[in-house]
């Protein structure tokens, strides 16, 4: 895929930085010393991190340079750097690894999560948020309207896969956990029509899709996205549109 745009990303800010605001309500750090922000994008969710530890040295980490410098600007307190979401582990003395909405990327994120867990000392909190959304008519129109285009073969790979069920989380974090909470949390963003959905998640979840097309071929396959989606969510009594977004949190404490 093509970079990540900070500008498209954060047209939803505070729908997008909601999910962190709950997962960070939910780590009993009171004083850490080192943070991790793994995945921070454009440092919405690392500016949370250094509001609530301002004592703490927290660190941004992401594979994205353009999401790494609207993050330098955004919170010149914290420090960034890029980093591969697929193979780090954090540094022994760190006290908090945060990833708000980066390891649904990962293949095997599940590998990834115990690896960071099994790496922290006693105490050490590991919190994550992932979007566990695919079975949701925004993705699963993506799905259809790759499947039905003359770009089939081209797109066939390019859907993301579904979450593991909670059980699996659980087994494989619990023997490295002293506590282990794991829930999931509905979202309706309340949006202006089936167009912000389109836009909302041509910075996410679509990417895969319509990055590989030529510019003609994206309008088209965005045309007909757009046109499935205005049916599969209904305007309100007030014009808006209901995007209903599950999410999967985990905090594991070391």
């Amino acid at each position: 895929m093509a970079d990540w745009s900070p500008s498209i990303y954060l047209k939803f800010e505070d729908e997008r930085t909601r999910p962190a605001r709950d997962l960070l309500a939910q780590v009993p750090l009171t004083a850490p010393g080192r943070i991790v922000d793994m995945g921070c994008g454009p440092g919405n969710s690392t500016e949370l991190l250094v509001e609530r530890f301002p004592s703490a040295e927290v660190i941004g980490l992401d594979s994205s340079p353009n999401m790494l410098a609207e993050a330098r600007q955004r919170v010149p307190l914290a420090r960034f750097a890029e980093a591969d979401a697929n193979s780090w582990v954090p540094e022994p003395d760190t006290d908090l690894v945060f990833a708000n909405a980066i390891y649904q990327w990962v293949p095997k994120h599940l590998v990834a999560l115990t690896r960071i867990a099994a790496a922290l000392l006693e105490g050490g909190v590991l919190a994550v948020q992932m979007p566990d959304n695919v079975g949701e008519p925004s993705h699963q129109l993506m799905r259809q309207v790759a499947a039905d285009g003359p770009w089939a073969e081209r797109l066939k790979h390019a859907a993301r896969s579904a979450l593991l069920p909670v059980r699996i989380y659980y087994d494989a974090l619990r023997p490295t956990a002293r506590r282990l909470d794991i829930w999931h949390t509905d979202y309706n963003h309340v949006l202006d029509g089936p167009e912000a959905i389109v836009e909302w998640v041509k910075a996410t979840g679509l990417r895969p899709f319509i990055d590989p097309l030529e510019p003609e071929e994206r309008e088209d396959f965005l045309a007909r996205y757009l046109e499935l989606i205005a049916g599969a969510y209904p305007r309100t009594i007030d014009g808006k549109v209901l995007l209903r977004f599950p999410r999967l949190f985990i905090v594991a404490v070391r």
